[in-house]
């Protein structure tokens, strides 16, 4: 079937008009800007294309405020440069995706950042993307114009509507404009690697040094890999000075257990941008996203080994990302743990035949359908992604 050609709405009341009319014929709707997270999801799902190109730029910018507000079709990569500029970030380190997916990186727009709430690896301290949203604007699958919260951060109004938003893959509503809380950059960043532990002993260590004052903002585990020991990575963040003193204070709690350190105080940009896009495992057959609790990663860990699965692990053990072979049922490697996993990347047939997202428990699922519902009754946005 050749897919239909993209509608492109220029105005708000453009984009409602086109929401109400297709939810009056019941034709499903998927809506995009830069396109790099298109291939996440059910391959053979059927939808009219809706390109929002035309929502771009910056609305507001207040600095002093700590508040940015942009329309969803704005270049990730240029919000990230507007605020470099200003000696500000945000903090939840967004992941750009590109990489994974077409090889090339700069495609992520600022809508679909925060409309996958997928975070990097400060997410470990600063929250995710939904955490960050302070409002947005929107039309919702009723074709309503609505807005919620707003673009102070001391305002709350509309908060946990800001948290559904996020994450939500463009299925409860799409947005027009978000408001979104930003960060001073820190001064001065430090990695410390520590060089040739077990899974086991990875996890435990980093579990010590985020529960100490040595305050790392993200912790990571690589396996050794290609001759390579295993590194258990720490980031350090703030004025110099503290960032020197805690670094070595770190350096000394693992030196106690007998450890090596190697501390990389030139570029760690490299290190945790590959560990953000999960650069190590960009050639696998499949690749899978698995949150479970940061106690259970080793366990995880060595039951992928078993299996012959390539994987990392960040937020201090919280976090897996998994690349295998398509025939590998990692989804039950990781609910014996306790976790879910979804699949983000693989063959067109695997994402026809298995599901995207973890099954949701009976009760969560019909509360996730009554929220959906609420907010598209219809259901013509992309109600085809997730298979």
């Amino acid at each position: 079937m050749t897919p239909s050609p993209a509608l492109r709405p220029a105005t708000a009341a453009e984009l409602v008009d086109l929401v109400m009319q297709a939810a009056a014929q019941g034709t499903p709707l998927e809506c995009h800007a830069g396109g790099s997270k298109r291939n996440v999801g059910n391959p053979a799902r059927r939808a009219q294309p809706v390109d929002l190109g035309a929502f771009a730029g910056i609305v507001d910018y207040e600095p002093s405020e700590l508040v940015l507000t942009v329309r969803p079709a704005t270049p990730l990569a240029e919000v990230e440069a507007l605020l470099a500029a200003n000696g500000q970030m945000l903090a939840f380190e967004p992941w750009d995706a590109g990489a994974l997916f077409s090889g090339t990186t700069g495609k992520a727009t600022i809508g679909g950042t925060v409309g996958a709430g997928i975070a990097g690896p400060r997410r470990l301290t600063a929250g995710g993307a939904r955490d960050h949203l302070l409002g947005f604007h929107a039309v919702s699958g009723r074709g309503e114009a609505f807005k919620a919260g707003g673009k102070v951060v001391k305002n709350v109004t509309g908060y946990d509507l800001a948290k559904l938003m996020a994450g939500s893959w463009g299925q409860l509503a799409i947005m027009t404009e978000l408001s979104l809380k930003v960060l001073p950059a820190p001064r001065s960043t430090a990695t410390v690697v520590i060089e040739g532990l077990s899974p086991e002993q990875a996890v435990r260590t980093m579990s010590a040094a985020v529960g100490s004052q040595v305050s790392p903002v993200a912790a990571a585990y690589l396996p050794a890999q290609g001759g390579r020991p295993s590194q258990t990575c720490l980031r350090l963040e703030g004025f110099a000075e503290s960032v020197a003193l805690r670094r070595d204070q770190l350096a000394a709690m693992v030196a106690t257990e007998g450890l090596a350190t190697a501390c990389h105080d030139d570029a760690p940009a490299t290190l945790w941008q590959d560990i953000r896009e999960a650069a190590p495992l960009r050639e696998s057959e499949t690749l899978w996203r698995a949150h479970l609790s940061p106690s259970r990663g080793a366990a995880l860990a060595e039951a992928l080994d078993r299996a012959g699965a390539d994987w990392l692990l960040d937020w201090a053990g919280g976090l897996a990302w998994i690349g295998a072979p398509a025939g590998a049922d990692i989804r039950a490697l990781v609910a014996a743990e306790g976790g879910h996993a979804m699949l983000m990347r693989g063959p067109d047939h695997v994402r026809s035949s298995t599901p995207i997202r973890h099954p949701e428990a009976p009760a969560l699922a019909g509360l996730s359908q009554r929220v959906r519902r609420a907010f598209d009754p219809a259901g013509i946005l992309d109600p085809e992604r997730w298979g």
